[in-house]
């Protein structure tokens, strides 16, 4: 796998970073490629065959089947440990060349697109707890004037933690939402698209290819990823109206858009905020609008349940287990929408021409509802 991206705001690499970061890369596909079979192996042994109708364990039972075993708590150590030493190589590499990468975004700001930052936007407690992902200073941390340095780690940093399994330009969440619509509604062609908690945009900008006439909208609460993200989407010739915003209460007009989206927001955020979203995804659509979400869990496999839940206890996701168990179907109706026009599916990662062990581990959870 490739460690660099062809757009001119990534940031670079030394011989030596790269040589690391490279290292880190291949320790972690050893990881996770090798080791999830092992535990697999153990919950079919300890649970699985005791079930007749191999129904899928509880969080708890896997945990305690697991904790026990040295085969998980190697393969647990080792997961926490790259994850560290993810951020422990790129970051020094990123400060180095900060000063560059910051004046490279104001270069291209005002020339596509939009960037809009509001100061008044607080960042959310589920955020702010602790630092998600254990990436130091979480995602909102502003190291100076204009910063970018969250985002520009989280490009690189990205590449390396998903193992090439996401695309050359990271952006198979956004393909996969695509193809899933288009799948359930061949006839879509939303005019006004909304991306919530867009990071850095890398599942933002697909929706410029597939829909090239619509007028798209990305919103987060980092300023220091916005930042980022227009830079890196005008280095990449997408237009894109990026601004600060929190996805529980927008500033946009209800009725203002026909598609809303997330791709793996629904994690990062709580039980309360998972609700709040949903009503203000109904308030922002119009007559007909579709609200598609997908997350990375999938909650009626076993070893995919497993893993979710540790990292909800070992990564720093702390709403990763629990979202598992909520019922999406009725959060969605909640927040106004006909049971008749609600539907979960399952997204089919796009890339997967990608070998064996550069696929990602876990499939998508797809929840949608029409206004």
């Amino acid at each position: 796998m490739r460690n660099n991206s062809d757009h001119a705001m990534f940031p670079e690499a030394t011989h030596d970073e790269q040589s690391a970061q490279s290292f880190i890369k291949t320790l972690r596909v050893f990881t996770t490629r090798n080791f999830h079979a092992g535990n697999n192996a153990i919950i079919a042994e300890k649970l699985l065959s005791q079930r007749p109708d191999r129904a899928c364990p509880s969080r708890k039972e896997m945990r305690d089947a697991l904790k026990g075993e040295p085969h998980n708590q190697w393969w647990s150590s080792m997961m926490r440990t790259t994850q560290e030493a993810l951020y422990d190589t790129v970051g020094p590499s990123i400060e180095r060349q900060l000063p560059e990468l910051i004046d490279r975004a104001r270069s291209f700001r005002g020339k596509l697109g939009s960037l809009t930052l509001d100061e008044s936007v607080e960042m959310p407690s589920y955020l702010t707890a602790v630092d998600i992902h254990c990436k130091p200073g979480s995602y909102q941390q502003e190291m100076t004037e204009d910063d970018v340095f969250a985002g520009a780690e989280f490009d690189r940093t990205f590449r390396l933690y998903s193992m090439g399994g996401l695309g050359p330009n990271l952006d198979d969440m956004g393909h996969t939402l695509v193809a899933w619509m288009k799948g359930q509604f061949g006839n879509a062609r939303p005019r006004r698209i909304l991306d919530m908690g867009c990071t850095v945009g890398h599942s933002t900008l697909p929706y410029c290819d597939h829909f090239p006439d619509a007028e798209i909208h990305a919103i987060d609460v980092a300023a220091t990823c916005l930042r980022y993200a227009h830079a890196r989407a005008v280095a990449m010739g997408k237009e894109v109206h990026f601004s600060q915003q929190n996805a529980e209460r927008t500033r946009f007009d209800g009725g203002s858009f026909d598609l809303v989206v997330s791709h793996a927001l629904l994690h990062e955020t709580s039980r309360q905020a998972i609700r709040a979203i949903h009503k203000e995804c109904y308030r922002l659509l119009a007559p007909g609008g579709l609200m598609i979400h997908m997350d990375n869990i999938v909650p009626d496999k076993p070893f995919e349940k497993y893993y979710c839940d540790w990292m909800a206890r070992y990564n720093n996701e702390p709403y990763m287990g629990a979202l598992q168990e909520e019922d999406m179907v009725g959060i969605c109706e909640q927040a106004g929408f006909e049971r008749d026009n609600i539907q979960l599916g399952e997204g089919i990662p796009q890339f997967q021409d990608k070998p064996a062990e550069e696929k990602p581990v876990n499939g998508y959870l797809v929840v949608c509802a029409r206004k």
